[in-house]
């Protein structure tokens, strides 16, 4: 063993002198095996070895002991293992100082041996002593290299190498427990150098990219991973390496040997240091993700259709008209299901027949209602020929389309050899087992192709939307029907009424807004009356649908009746109260009526309630009675003066019951114009009813216009295209009869009236020019005074009114109403009333406040109605 000096003359430093004494001890001890570069040969120096060494994890120090026993050289190392600075260890005893009491004695012996010139190795327990920076007391194992030696005088002493053997076996711990960890994770696990090589690499990650662990010592990522990928790879392990910055579940795609399945794979990366802290690789922990990736996908894809399932579900069927409820099947599916799509539906559902047409072999017409892309916007060309949206086909009978139609199973279309479609799904639309339509799916190249999984969203979307397709059919099939029904129940035409200018208007809810709707039960009618008068009505049945259709015409034609027996309009409402009341009974008025006197729960879907005003004009007197129930009140514009509206009691709607309805009579100036509504022309969501009445008087403002264009005016300017309900408007402007129209005559109650009254109506007749008149007013003038004189009661009047027609009115003061009765051939009398029936137009009698009239019409001389020869009529008779 070579020997080296006890003290480095060329240190001035102690401690340095030490600590190179004892690397050189060291060095000699080990066979030079961690010489210190760059240290020429004889140099004194200590140069620190590399970083990465074996001193970076251990703890050894070096120390000196002089000829007397006692340290002399207290290296740094030896300062930081036992935490005792060099002033104050130089000059102890290490026996005294770091042996316990119980081993001091063999402690002396082995000490008197080393400086006796023997050298010594062992483990020896030591604690810190008293007063040391260290904490008091603390004990420790050592294992102890001693190296006896010479001072420069040639005394014996000694150089001590001391390894803190705790440490050793702390390090000899962790690298068991890495090598475990290492070798037996269930993940793979690479060590990479700073070249991006694989340094090692443990058995799990062999097992996948085979070979042996060792097999994969030296290669890089473009040795597993393809280009693109490796590519990216390498540049995340250098940002790693470069900035320490740790990955966390990146994603890897590659390929394992002898497999053609794409796998994935999770990894994480850290960088990883050497004792003294510099970067000396890059940790790669990689777990395989596929089948997890796989599940993934396959939530995903079930969630996705459960979120377009859900969607259709609150998109599809908002609307009741066909070709919206397509195009909101197609909202849902492109682009979240499909690229492109179509829908065709049988042209016979569209155009309203019975049942949806479809023949047996699939080839029926069809008519393209939607389309949708989120490629292009060319039509769709997947089956055929393009077909545009509008446009009627068929199918041929070998086609998949067909095939689809016919059998009312989803076909799978291939896409053609360089188009744009790679795949197409024909999908029957099946409701309540019927047919209605086909709805096609398409994807584009490039797109994932359909799976079974998509065929069955597919069959569940289609089967939706042809449930509410075909809704909306049977509701297209009611509204018509209903429509038609009210329309049927509506004037004909443009209504004529005496002393009168009538214009009208009606709109069925939604008519203005394009999309399907219930119709109401709002109505109007201009019913001519006796003596020149005319009634006007406007009503509106609550509810909606076929119901509320039949029910207003149901009280339409009850209002037309009991108009014709000339009624009080207070009377009309009257008994157009009990006849509502009795439409919800199944034993009409009476039944109704003796079930409202016991108690029971209503049954609101029994109860039809409607409001009306019943307006009866006179153009002679130009006076016009209203009477009101529950209905908006009437507005009235006189010339030169704003719109107000009339202050009519507004009863109780009808069918409610139990209060009488009282009357307003107003005298209607000339010109005046009158305007009768339901409340959809006034009222919607967005305006209050008080607002829309405002709005409706507003625009009242020129009466002289002419009443079309008054009418234009109104549906223009107010809110008229919310479709939430009907709207119906009656406007009639005041003609009243000319004072030179009207004869008026009162006579005695005496026999000689007869021939006067007959007198009378010569000279009125020939004063209007119409003396092809004259015999046969002269022969009922004569009838109906006689009948005056003979039944009646009081003087009697005689009125000639002379319009559109001639009418003549007999009154007098009696209440027996005249009944035409069939003589026979042996009567004398009895055939009066039989003859006024033959010779007029129409005749009849009514009540008034004072008696009765009996009043008969005839046609005008060259109008389209005929009169009857006189003498014909007579001889009819026998």
């Amino acid at each position: 063993m070579s020997e080296i000096p006890a003290k480095a003359t060329e240190s001035e430093d102690p401690s340095e002198g030490a600590r190179a004494m004892a690397a050189d001890g060291l060095a000699s001890a080990v066979g030079g095996a961690l010489a210190a570069d760059g240290v020429q040969s004889g140099d004194a120096m200590w140069q620190s070895s590399p970083p990465g060494s074996i001193y970076d994890y251990i703890k050894v120090a070096s120390f000196s002991i002089g000829p007397d026993g006692l340290v002399d050289q207290w290296s740094l190392r030896a300062e930081h293992l036992f935490g005792i600075p060099a002033e104050r260890a130089v000059g102890m005893d290490p026996i005294e100082t770091f042996i316990d009491p119980r081993l001091r004695e063999r402690g002396m012996r082995k000490m008197a041996e080393i400086l006796d010139g023997r050298e010594w190795t062992g483990v020896v327990p030591f604690r810190m002593p008293k007063g040391a920076e260290g904490e008091c007391g603390n004990e420790g194992l050592a294992e102890v290299y001693v190296m006896p030696t010479r001072t420069e005088e040639g005394e014996k002493a000694a150089v001590c190498i001391v390894v803190d053997v705790r440490t050793l076996r702390s390090i000899e711990t962790d690298l068991a427990a890495s090598q475990a960890i290492f070798s037996q994770s269930p993940f793979g696990f690479l060590l990479i150098d700073p070249d991006l090589r694989v340094r090692r690499a443990n058995h799990r990650f062999a097992s996948i990219f085979g070979g042996s662990p060792d097999d994969h010592r030296g290669k890089g990522v473009h040795d597993y991973l393809q280009r693109g990928e490796a590519e990216r790879i390498a540049a995340t392990l250098r940002r790693v390496l470069e900035t320490g910055n740790s990955i966390t579940d990146m994603h890897v795609t590659g390929f394992v040997p002898g497999s053609d399945e794409r796998r994935h794979w999770s990894v994480n990366l850290y960088r990883v240091h050497s004792g003294s802290g510099r970067p000396i690789g890059i940790a790669w922990l990689g777990t395989d993700i596929t089948s997890r990736r796989a599940a993934a996908r396959e939530a995903a894809a079930a969630r996705r259709n459960l979120a377009l399932l859900n969607e259709a579900g609150a998109r599809i069927g908002n609307s009741l008209d066909l070709e919206t409820t397509a195009r909101q099947l197609l909202d849902v599916v492109v682009p979240g299901f499909c690229d492109l799509a179509t829908v065709d539906l049988y042209q016979g559902l569209l155009v309203g027949d019975e049942t949806p047409p479809g023949l047996a072999d699939g080839s029926a017409e069809l008519r393209r209602v939607a389309f949708a892309s989120a490629v292009s916007d060319a039509p769709f060309a997947g089956t055929g020929v393009p077909v545009a949206v509008g446009a009627v086909h068929h199918y041929p009978f070998n086609s998949s389309c067909a095939d689809a139609l016919r059998t009312a199973r989803p076909q799978t279309v291939p896409g053609e050899d360089g188009g744009l479609v790679q795949s197409t799904l024909a999908v029957p639309m099946v409701a309540h087992d019927t047919v209605v339509g086909l709805v096609q799916f398409a994807r584009t190249k490039g797109s994932e192709p359909f799976g079974d999984r998509d065929r069955d969203l597919a069959v569940e979307l289609a089967a939706r939307a042809a449930v509410c397709i075909d809704n909306a059919r049977l509701y297209r099939r009611e509204h018509q029907r209903a429509l038609i029904l009210q329309r049927s129940l509506l004037p004909p035409g443009d209504p004529e009424a005496s002393g009168l200018d009538i214009a009208c208007r009606y709109l069925p809810g939604n008519a203005n807004t394009g999309r399907p709707s219930e119709v109401g039960g709002d109505w109007f009618d201009v019913i001519e009356l006796p003596g020149h008068r005319t009634a006007l009505v406007v009503g509106d049945v609550m509810g909606r649908g076929l119901r509320a259709a039949v029910a207003m015409g149901e009280l339409r034609t009850a209002v037309r009746t009991l108009a014709q027996l000339d009624l009080e309009p207070a009377e009309v409402l009257s008994q157009l109260d009990e006849i509502a009341r009795g439409l919800g009974a199944p034993g009409g008025v009476q039944q109704a009526t003796r079930a409202a006197r016991r108690p029971r729960e209503a049954d609101l879907s029994e109860v039809y309630l409607a409001t009306c005003v019943y307006a009866v004009y006179d153009s002679v007197t130009r006076r016009c009675t209203f009477a009101n129930a529950g209905h908006l009140p009437p507005v009235l514009v006189e010339p030169g003066e704003p719109a107000l509206m009339l202050d009519v009691p507004p009863g109780l709607p009808l069918g409610v019951g139990g209060e009488p309805f009282e009357e307003v009579e107003v005298e209607l100036p000339e010109g005046a114009l009158l305007a009768l509504y339901t409340d959809g022309l006034v009222e919607s969501r967005d305006h209050p009813l008080d607002e829309g009445l405002q709005a409706f008087v507003s625009t009242l403002s020129d009466p002289t216009q002419p009443l079309e264009d008054v009418c234009d005016h109104v549906l223009n300017t107010l809110d008229t295209h919310h479709g939430e309900d009907d709207i119906a408007l009656l406007m009639a402007r005041v003609q009243g009869l000319p004072t030179e129209s009207v004869g008026d005559w009162t006579l005695p109650r005496e026999p000689r009236s007869v021939g006067r009254a007959r007198e009378y109506a010569r000279a009125q007749l020939l004063s209007w020019d119409m003396e092809p008149l004259v015999d046969t007013t002269e022969l009922l003038v004569s009838e109906l005074v006689t009948n005056a004189l003979r039944y009646g009661e009081g003087e009697i009047r005689l009125r000639l009114l002379l319009d559109r027609t001639l009418v003549c009115e007999v009154w007098d003061s009696g209440l027996v109403q005249p009944r035409r009765r069939r003589a026979r051939d042996t009567d004398e009398g009895g055939r009066g009333l039989q003859l006024v029936g033959l010779l007029s137009a129409a005749w009849g009698s009514r009540r008034t406040p004072r008696g009765k009239t009996v009043w008969f019409e005839l046609p005008l001389p060259g109008g389209e109605t005929s009169l009857t020869d006189p003498a014909e009529a007579l001889l009819s008779l026998f």
